[in-house]
């Protein structure tokens, strides 16, 4: 069976019935309990509350609608998201939501069993990240035309990104006073509200001063802003904008935009890094991971790097 486009599967669920009240009252419960406990991000929030509304719209009010699902049921929703296409990925974040709250339910006496006790999570296949080389790195890097002021914020965001191996959403939303020139730092909140200061290099530095000296105050005029990047309209870019920009400079420099993603940048400051020496724990630091083990994925990108490197430049290769 073919996987159905994100666009139909979002037809398909429109086409479920409308969420009812008594399921909508316990989402919103659980998640203000959920949030006060672990202090999630609003998207992380907004994820997990499709996720359950999902659930409870499939359930339609049934034999106790979402609060009252047993294990048969879940496991029936879950043979029907995967007949919808959806990937394994988003079916382990489900059932890791679904645990968080049947686990709630039951700690607050609302039901005696979990009904997600004995579901197995899809097993998810261990995919490599996408980095640029170095020389495309820096074609992209001198894309934007720096003589104007919106290319000189780009220039000054792209190089901060690689420079600082920043999630899209923390690029996005650094105050001004998040860096320090003077001390060549900056200081990034990453999820969980986690704190961590990232050492910035000459070049980034420099783009950041000419930024902060001629392309923001032409950007901004009088109007006051906290965001460390505005456009034309005061404001901080979105994702989505600076998805649209990464795409539209590499296209510029002859790299392919399907290749390309503002992700991609992160990817490319951890698997260079390691390339030249970096330390793993070093690393695991300046990406703010809570887990060394997910920073070491990107040792699996130098791997294979290093792979194609033999087979394209050894003899015997």
């Amino acid at each position: 069976m073919s996987a159905r486009s994100p666009a139909d599967r979002r037809q398909q669920m429109m086409r479920l019935p409308e969420l009812g009240d008594a399921d909508a009252r316990q989402i919103e419960a659980f998640l203000d309990a959920f949030w006060a406990e672990n202090g999630l991000s609003p998207a992380t929030l907004a994820s997990y509350r499709r996720d359950l509304e999902g659930v409870a719209r499939w359930r339609n009010g049934q034999d106790g609608g979402l609060a009252g699902a047993d294990r048969a049921a879940l496991f029936e929703y879950l043979r029907w998201r995967t007949e919808q296409g959806y990937s394994p990925r988003s079916t382990a974040r489900l059932l890791s939501v679904l645990r968080a709250y049947y686990g709630w339910c039951v700690r607050r006496g609302a039901r005696g069993d979990d009904p997600t006790a004995l579901l197995e999570p899809p097993k998810l296949p261990r995919s490599l990240p996408k980095a640029l080389s170095e020389s495309q790195i820096e074609a992209l890097l001198a894309a934007p035309d720096t003589d104007t002021p919106l290319g000189l914020r780009d220039r000054a965001m792209l190089e901060l990104m690689y420079a600082a191996g920043l999630r899209v959403s923390e690029l996005v939303n650094l105050p001004s006073t998040a860096v320090n020139l003077r001390q060549g730092v900056l200081r990034v909140t990453g999820k969980g509200s986690k704190e961590r200061l990232v050492p910035l290099g000459e070049e980034s530095q420099h783009w950041l001063q000419r930024y902060l000296e001629q392309s923001r105050p032409q950007l901004l005029g009088k109007r006051p802003a906290e965001s460390l990047f505005v456009g034309v309209d005061g404001q901080a870019p979105s994702r989505q904008q600076f998805w649209v920009l990464v795409k539209r400079h590499a296209g510029a420099v002859g790299i392919d935009p399907a290749r390309v993603s503002p992700h991609g940048l992160r990817h490319s400051f951890a698997t260079h890094l390691l390339n030249h020496g970096a330390d793993l724990r070093a690393l695991q630091m300046l990406l703010g991971h809570s887990s060394l083990s997910t920073t070491q994925i990107y040792t699996l990108v130098a791997r294979e790097q290093l792979r194609h490197l033999h087979a394209k430049h050894h003899p015997r290769g």
